[in-house]
């Protein structure tokens, strides 16, 4: 099964946590969250990460998912990405990190498919105009 590492700005990883333990009514395995706080030194992010990367490994490989690329918590990815064992995605949302799970069960490559879909297919107009 996939692995799913959250690396966000503090707090989104633990709300995304919280959120997912709603929908699912309860935790989920293989799924962590680091938040990076404001100043924190990079390479402990990074070795923090590294570590929950093997923890999350079970031979399926690991999906990182980040807030926003170019930020810190996303630069700290850069290093981590290693094609077909792990893979990071930019631009969290609820949408994107249920469909992982969802689909977790399948390859990687999958995984980061299914993901993206989920982000795309999530962000959608709401207005209260009567369709016919």
């Amino acid at each position: 099964m996939v692995g799913i590492l959250l690396l966000t700005h503090a707090p989104l990883g633990q709300a995304f946590l919280a959120a997912v333990a709603h929908v699912f009514r309860g935790q989920t395995e293989r799924l962590e969250a680091i938040d990076v706080v404001a100043d924190q030194d990079l390479s402990e992010v990074q070795k923090m990460a590294s570590e929950a990367i093997l923890r999350l490994d079970d031979g399926s490989g690991v999906l990182v998912i980040t807030d926003i690329k170019g930020g810190t918590p996303a630069n700290c990815c850069n290093k981590l990405a290693d094609e077909g064992r792990v893979q990071v995605i930019a631009g969290i949302s609820l949408p994107m990190l249920l469909r992982a799970i969802t689909y977790r069960r399948d390859t990687l490559d999958v995984v980061v498919e299914m993901a993206l879909a989920g982000a795309q297919s999530g962000a959608v107009r709401v207005d209260n105009r009567i369709r016919v």
